[in-house]
């Protein structure tokens, strides 16, 4: 039996990958903040599947929060097979209008925590010879759009250089790319989503599914539905300057208001 571990467990897409990897039979590791949501989801998922759930409260904006989720990440007597850094949020707000701190405290939750959990956890998985991390990003690292983007951008960069160095090591990258999904997200960041097309919406557990069958043929890039597909094929051969025009308006539109 294999053990997985999840950052942003409890909620959203985390909490999709702990209900579809529970039910597949892989014990877990829950990380998030909350230790008494984390508690009452490893209870419910102990109970409905007959998987061990581990709870591991931890802030991935300190160095200590992050310090404690790469520990159990190396540790060789309880390997993970599998890591979902998953954890991040959103600012309201464009360029400027968001106070420093909190785009510094994006950065370390998005780049910083990224780079040394899958640096510890692909450590630990090369000693031997198999695993897998899954890096969740989003199709807005593929546009000129804020601050958010300009992170998600940086986390598929590094994966997939990552996944390069690692081809032969018996250690598989991915990075996920979603576009809207239905989950706390822009609640907790107070962003409005009633202007958001329904066709653009995604249900987390059918874009966990598809991320799942892109891990397993060996992809190190996911763009999950057919709909993003296609809009990511458009934005490849727009030019930057158009596209940066285009993306400011419809963030206008389509963003948090």
């Amino acid at each position: 039996m294999t053990t997985a571990l999840i950052t942003g467990a409890t909620a959203g897409i985390g909490a999709a990958f702990a209900r579809r990897l529970a039910a597949d039979g892989h014990d877990l590791v829950l990380v998030a903040r909350d230790a008494q949501r984390l508690r009452e989801q490893a209870t419910e998922l102990h109970d409905r599947h007959g998987i061990e759930a581990e709870v591991l409260a931890a802030d991935l904006a300190t160095d200590e929060g992050i310090e404690t989720v790469a520990a159990r990440l190396s540790d060789l007597r309880n390997p993970v097979d599998l890591l979902i850094n998953n954890a991040g949020f959103g600012n309201k707000g464009r360029y400027l209008d968001v106070p420093m701190a909190d785009e510094l405290r994006m950065l370390k939750v998005h780049c910083e925590a990224v780079l040394r959990l899958t640096t510890a956890a692909a450590e630990a998985m090369r000693s031997r010879g198999r695993g897998g991390v899954v890096n969740v990003a989003s199709v807005a690292a593929f546009v000129p759009r804020g601050t958010y983007g300009a992170s998600k951008a940086w986390v598929v960069q590094f994966t997939q250089g990552a996944a390069r160095d690692l081809a032969d090591s018996g250690v598989r990258l991915m990075v996920l790319c979603p576009g809207f999904v239905r989950t706390e997200f822009h609640e907790r960041a107070g962003m409005g989503t009633s202007n958001i097309p329904n066709w653009m919406w995604l249900d987390a557990d059918k874009l966990v599914a598809a991320a799942l069958t892109d891990l397993a043929r060996g992809k190190s890039l996911s763009v999950p539905d057919p709909r993003y597909k296609a809009l990511m094929g458009v934005v490849k051969v727009t030019p930057r300057g158009l596209l940066g025009g285009v993306t400011s308006r419809t963030g206008r539109k389509y963003g948090p208001r």
